[in-house]
């Protein structure tokens, strides 16, 4: 089923009326991914892959992004999540793993609404499958500081961010 972003935004697990084929953010990873591989593995059930769209051309991809479980050893949790999330000795997870934007609608905060469904799905299915942190992998300093600004909180040493799963229920709808 959708879920609404806005008035005319829509959000949907990616289907064969998704035209991928024009989509182009100007990453080329990312790009291809969504052409090449991200049929596949929604197929596969190995990624959950959402488009943003808008309902007069539901068939255009503005943005997607994609989700999958992951664990993450306790020692990678920065101290100051590590009250946050299980003692255990690898913490179950929930990762962004890819969040792209069209070139010719970036700039319209779009970025922002494909993050927010995001954290709102990973929180809405943290429960039923166990989940205590959202993690991205950033591909560059812009997009650390992307997920920065929206409460993720950086592994030393790298471009991975984790927010724990209390907080992403608390950025919902900010």
């Amino acid at each position: 089923m959708a879920k609404q972003a806005s008035a005319d935004l829509r959000i949907d697990l990616l289907a064969e009326r998704h035209d991928r084929r024009r989509f182009s953010c100007g990453v080329e990873s990312l790009d291809r991914y969504l052409k090449t591989q991200a049929g596949q593995d929604v197929r596969r059930r190995a990624n959950a892959v959402f488009v943003l769209t808008v309902a007069v051309k539901p068939e255009r991809v503005l943005g997607y992004y994609a989700l999958c479980a992951m664990t993450v050893s306790q020692g990678e949790v920065p101290q100051a999540a590590r009250k946050l999330i299980p003692r255990y000795p690898l913490v179950s997870a929930t990762l962004i793993g890819r969040l792209a934007v069209a070139k010719d609608h970036q700039g319209q905060r779009l970025g922002a609404v494909l993050l927010a469904d995001a954290l709102q799905r990973a929180f809405a299915s943290a429960g039923t499958v166990g989940s205590s942190m959202v993690v991205v992998d950033a591909l560059d300093e812009a997009a650390a500081g992307f997920y920065a600004a929206h409460g993720f909180i950086r592994l030393p040493d790298s471009r991975r961010l984790i927010l724990p799963m209390v907080r992403a229920g608390g950025a919902i709808g900010k």
